[in-house]
């Protein structure tokens, strides 16, 4: 079954059809720049542009970096403001014409690692999955069970007068101009607060840094496992398919 995927993030939004059995995209994606600003009927004017380009029709996947409740988005840490308290998914399905379902881009990543990632074999016990990014997104599972929304990007760092995303998202390592092994020892530094926080098994590392993993990865000092995503930066995209194909299938 193919299903259309779309991540929006906030420099890119990416788009592909996926194959929601296999965890596979079954076409190129296709990426356009995140308008500026990113309003709701800007960012919805590229999202009706994806499906076009792929002359799609049918149930739309759609993630969001934000707390979605219901397929409103209630934050909007790094997308414009209007997105708070806006109805996403009327919005997306009404500039589309398709039924689109709308899910925090972190927990769509999470879900498809996962099932067809990193996390497919941990039956039992905690994984938090994080993306680097424009900020940091996250997503925790408890025996494989997703707690949705959880935003752990938005953290304060104990002693740096910062929340996480401003101290080690991918962002910031290009606006500082930090070396990888710099830019990693921030990333234990959160990795530690993490462990402190909840004990996790294992970390999945995600988002576009998950390409360079092995410049970073030597100063990750944390007692969990830490693992790449195995999906790279393709799981939103997959994770969003796939959520949407379980909405379709719930709403008969």
């Amino acid at each position: 079954m193919q299903t259309l995927g779309i991540d929006i993030g906030g420099s890119g939004i990416k788009g592909a059809l996926v194959d929601v059995e296999k965890g596979e995209m079954v076409t190129e994606r296709h990426r356009i720049a995140t308008p500026q600003p990113s309003t709701p009927q800007a960012v919805a004017a590229v999202v009706a542009d994806i499906v076009r380009h792929f002359d799609y029709q049918g149930p739309i996947g759609v993630t969001f970096p934000a707390i979605v409740q219901r397929g409103v988005t209630k934050t909007a840490a790094n997308v414009d403001k209007s997105w708070i308290d806006a109805p996403a998914h009327k919005i997306f399905s009404e500039a589309t014409g398709q039924p689109v379902h709308v899910i925090n881009d972190a927990d769509a990543a999470g879900i498809a690692e996962m099932t067809f990632g990193a996390g497919r074999d941990v039956q039992i016990g905690i994984v938090i999955m994080l993306t680097f990014g424009t900020g940091i997104g996250s997503a925790i599972f408890h025996d494989r069970t997703l707690l949705p929304n959880t935003e752990f990007g938005h953290v304060p760092m104990p002693m740096k007068g910062l929340i996480a995303e401003h101290y080690c998202s991918d962002r910031t390592r290009q606006e500082q101009d930090l070396k990888w092994g710099a830019w990693g020892t921030r990333v234990d530094h959160y990795l530690s607060l993490m462990e402190l926080l909840f004990s996790p098994d294992v970390f999945i590392i995600g988002g576009g840094v998950s390409k360079k993993f092995d410049k970073f990865a030597p100063k990750l000092r944390c007692k969990a496992d830490v693992v790449v995503a195995q999906l790279l930066n393709e799981a939103g995209i997959v994770g969003a398919a796939m959520f949407a194909y379980e909405q379709a299938k719930q709403l008969g």
